[in-house]
């Protein structure tokens, strides 16, 4: 977690456990991904659908419907158009959630979806109170969705050196493509690549003898 270093704010990201000691000093804040509940209830949903689930994916997918309307706008009218329309749906949904979890075994698979939203529900929220922030980290799964789907390619760099490399040019790539977009992505590739090394260079003149290992 080391690229964290110094950072303060908000990280959305789902539940894995590796991230709660980015936590504890309290300079960053945690946001969940909404879009983890939804997944939830809709793989019980997707095999044994009832009355609960169908209810709860129908509020969920009521809040996604105003997020579609009011992507890309400013993040104050972000904001209360949240304040005014999201809030009460998300209230209602968690009423839901707690009412109709407390009759069910807590064995079962709609119950245990019930209970990821319950324990987790003032980080979903997040997104309410602030109209930077998405509902989920969806923009960010996408965007490695390329890198994670040929993983398996590129398991095993040889050396711990040869996986900083591979995760420098990687992390490169994936962002250029929202840098670039609409524009010369070849030219700028080799743009890049002429001026990376360069640039490499004059950072490790000053940089730790690990990282002088890039040059």
């Amino acid at each position: 977690m080391s690229e964290l270093a110094g950072f303060a704010g908000t990280l959305q990201a789902d539940g894995f456990s590796g991230y709660n000691q980015l936590y504890k000093g309290g300079s960053i804040r945690k946001a969940a991904c909404l879009a983890h509940l939804r997944r939830k209830i809709f793989d019980v949903h997707d095999s044994q659908p009832t009355e609960l689930s169908t209810t709860a994916m129908a509020g969920i997918q009521a809040i996604y419907r105003i997020e579609e309307e009011i992507r890309g706008l400013p993040p104050a009218e972000r904001l209360t158009a949240r304040r005014r329309r999201t809030r009460p749906l998300v209230r209602a949904l968690r009423r839901q959630l707690m009412r109709q979890g407390k009759g069910l075994s807590r064995h079962a698979d709609i119950a245990k979806a019930f209970a990821y939203g319950t324990r987790r529900w003032r980080v979903f929220n997040r997104f309410l109170y602030d109209g930077q922030l998405e509902p989920d980290n969806l923009i960010a799964e996408r965007a490695i969705r390329g890198f994670t789907v040929g993983r398996r390619n590129w398991l095993f760099s040889g050396s711990f050196a040869a996986a900083e490399r591979s995760a420098v040019v990687l992390s490169i790539i994936a962002q250029s493509r929202e840098t670039v977009r609409g524009r010369d992505y070849p030219n700028w590739c080799g743009y890049v690549k002429e001026r990376f090394p360069i640039a490499w260079r004059e950072r490790s003149r000053a940089a730790s003898p690990a990282q002088e290992a890039f040059a």
